[in-house]
């Protein structure tokens, strides 16, 4: 079983995320600024107090760990868009400090600067309101930094339209192509992104690559 570093395990995808793992029987330790937001006991869960913008915080919560997960920016809101672009960066350098070995990361991404059928990408859509392209952005700026790291094994996971739902084990996926159904539309439940997530920590595919899931 893996030991897993997750941050933003009190959030809509990261306490999913959280509920997967200690299901499957991996050890987590949720990494929150307030640990009295984690109210889930479970004999795997250790809950730490840490912050994502801080590499030092990065570093402690990283030790001993076998991945790292960050769900910080992952759909929570635009409250959260001041983290998303400076937590890849933090979250890479607190790696690179990390003593022996480091682990794996697996970040929660976002579906914006995925290429759609007709050749363009997702943000390029017309009526998107200004908030949610602000945070499709900073997901893209954070892939492209991504992109520039060779010394950390890194995966980037884009979500579907992602809404809370049924867990149903089931999912399609892709690389830089929007995964879309029948009808042209690319949905998937917080649960069974969180399938993905975890399939992808026991079974490695998309090492230094982004992917993206939907039904």
């Amino acid at each position: 079983m893996a030991k897993i570093a997750l941050f933003g395990a009190n959030g809509t995808i990261g306490s999913r995320v959280l509920r997967e793992a200690l299901d499957r029987g991996h050890h987590v330790t949720a990494v929150v600024r307030d640990p009295a937001k984690i109210t889930e006991s479970h004999p795997n869960l250790t809950v730490v107090q840490g912050d994502v913008l801080d590499p030092a915080s990065v570093t402690a919560a990283a030790e001993g760990q076998d991945v790292v997960v960050s769900a910080v920016g992952g759909g929570d809101g635009p409250g959260h868009l001041a983290t998303i672009a400076p937590s890849a960066k933090s979250l890479i350098a607190g790696l690179r400090a990390v003593d022996g070995d480091s682990p794996r990361l697996i970040a929660v991404g976002g579906a914006g600067s995925l290429r759609t059928p007709d050749g363009r990408q997702v943000w390029d859509a017309e009526g998107l309101p200004e908030f949610l392209l602000q945070i499709m952005h900073a997901h893209g700026d954070a892939l492209d930094y991504y992109r520039t790291v060779a010394d950390i094994r890194w995966t980037n996971l884009s979500p579907a339209t992602i809404e809370p739902g049924e867990r149903t084990s089931t999912y399609r996926s892709g690389l830089d192509d929007l995964v879309t159904d029948t009808d042209g539309q690319s949905r998937i439940s917080t649960e069974d992104y969180a399938v993905a997530l975890i399939d992808e920590i026991e079974q490695p595919q998309h090492i230094n690559e982004r992917f993206n899931v939907a039904h």
